[in-house]
């Protein structure tokens, strides 16, 4: 057992006691032995694909794995405030690369819906690398352009990579929305965010910036909330 991945999913629970039906003891050994598995794909094919910015086992972690579920709770709600919560929310993640933060997503919710969109074909080809040794059933995988992606529509559309959020992307992820539904995007500081903000807001009928905690990183980070 990952002693590190452990104890964060435990500060996960008492930072956001509604997610033990998710990351408890009920799913717990299941969820953990997937993230580990994922983390031992990760850190083999990295050093050839050059799939994340580090090779530290502890930042991988960290920065990719615990920070990919620590805004699972702002999810949640996010979907279920929508005004008609799906009977299985469809959730992409833009601009996937190594999967992140959509597989540990798609590890921890197996009742809901998974698209990863990513252009690079060796990035998909690690994807279905991925779903095969971890037994993930409930993602599928798009190799394609956010303006040319075919999938959707979504009930919720994550995303890290883009920085900043720029009015043609911004565009072709609001096409892929749901009506009702929203873009969930990891940010950092809130600063930033609100420069980053200021010439899309018009396209915009409301957007939050929601403060997320991550196990064991001393840094400001957000999920900012973007409805049409």
């Amino acid at each position: 057992m990952d002693e590190l991945l452990s104890r964060g999913l435990d500060l996960l629970l008492e930072t956001e006691p509604g997610l033990e039906p998710y990351i408890g003891q009920y799913r717990r050994a299941q969820l953990q032995n997937k993230l580990e598995a994922y983390v031992g794909e990760l850190e083999l094919f990295n050093p050839a694909y050059g799939l994340v910015g580090t090779e530290n086992h502890e930042e991988l972690i960290i920065k990719h794995i615990l920070d990919s579920l620590a805004p699972l709770g702002h999810i949640l709600r996010t979907i279920q405030n929508s005004g008609d919560p799906p009977p299985v929310p469809q959730i992409a993640d833009a601009g996937t690369g190594a999967g992140l933060p959509g597989l540990p997503l798609a590890c921890a919710l197996p009742d809901y819906q998974f698209t990863l969109i990513e252009r690079m074909g060796r990035r998909i080809g690690f994807l279905q690398n991925s779903l095969a040794v971890l037994g993930i059933e409930n993602v599928r995988l798009e190799q394609a352009d956010i303006e040319k992606a075919r999938s959707g529509p979504f009930h919720l559309i994550t995303f890290r990579a883009f920085r900043p959020l720029e009015q043609p992307i911004l565009k072709a992820l609001l096409k892929l929305l749901a009506p009702g539904g929203a873009l969930a995007a990891y940010k950092g500081r809130l600063e930033k965010i609100q420069e980053e903000m200021k010439p899309i807001e018009h396209l915009l009928s409301s957007w939050e910036a929601l403060p997320v905690q991550v196990p064991f990183l001393e840094e400001e980070r957000h999920l900012v909330v973007i409805r049409k």
